[in-house]
């Protein structure tokens, strides 16, 4: 997700005012509406670091704020335990995507699967993308090495688009995997109307950060954005699961 305001690596800001509240949770909302208002936050609780709270924006990503809102800190917070460093920002970034993606419904995605999948990547694909066509070409091998490929509907273009009707058409579609596999081989999908998940799903792409395809997902939240060769992209996707 894109911030306008607070789009450093790391962002020191002091509110000019901020009114007094009856927790910090209150004080960390309203300074951060003075800061952007149109910046969602979902959720605001103590950090693991004593006096330091974190903040959950729509999207998955995370900031850090002080108790009275007065201090707010765009990065990563590192945790060094036993001479190791462990990234606590980047694994609550990828459960918070993770937790969006795998809860769509299957039935609002295309799915093509082996018989007993080791584990899944879902994909945000555009039908006009030249390396989504070649990453569909490779789903064969992908199922067989046994990853699950679960599409969702990225058009590039946004509503209206050629993306955007031809995308639709493969969700309404009596067989949507044919359908897909039509789009994918730049063959006529034919006209189909229903109530599509399609530009719904092109928005929490834009929340979560898409802003190419292919863009893919693994089981742990963690993003690819680009293709991969199948051999690769198995084991990226093994790995994570």
């Amino acid at each position: 997700m894109r911030l306008s305001i607070l789009a450093s690596a790391v962002l020191l800001s002091c509110a000019s005012v901020v009114a007094q509240a009856a927790d910090p949770e209150q004080s960390i909302r309203q300074a951060l509406r003075q800061l952007q208002p149109d910046l969602s936050v979902d959720s605001v609780q103590q950090s693991p670091m004593q006096g330091l709270y974190e903040v959950h924006i729509q999207g998955g990503r995370i900031l850090y704020a002080s108790p009275d809102g007065k201090f707010v800190v765009n990065g990563h917070l590192l945790q060094i335990d036993g001479g190791k460093v462990v990234n606590l920002t980047q694994q609550q970034e990828l459960r918070a995507v993770a937790d969006q993606v795998n809860g769509i419904e299957r039935k609002e995605m295309v799915i093509f699967s082996p018989a007993q999948p080791k584990t899944h990547i879902t994909v945000f694909t555009d039908t006009d993308c030249g390396y989504c066509q070649k990453l569909h070409s490779e789903v064969p091998e992908l199922n067989r090495l046994g990853v699950e490929v679960r599409y969702l509907a990225f058009p590039r273009g946004g509503a209206g688009s050629n993306a955007h009707k031809v995308l639709a058409n493969v969700w309404c579609a009596k067989d949507p995997k044919e359908a897909m596999n039509l789009a994918k081989s730049r063959r006529a999908v034919p006209s189909a109307e229903c109530d599509n998940p399609v530009l719904k799903q092109y928005a929490l792409g834009q929340r979560i950060g898409i802003e190419g395809t292919p863009a893919i997902i693994l089981a742990n939240g963690q993003l690819i954005p680009g293709y991969q060769p199948a051999d690769v992209l198995a084991k990226a996707a093994l790995d994570a699961r």
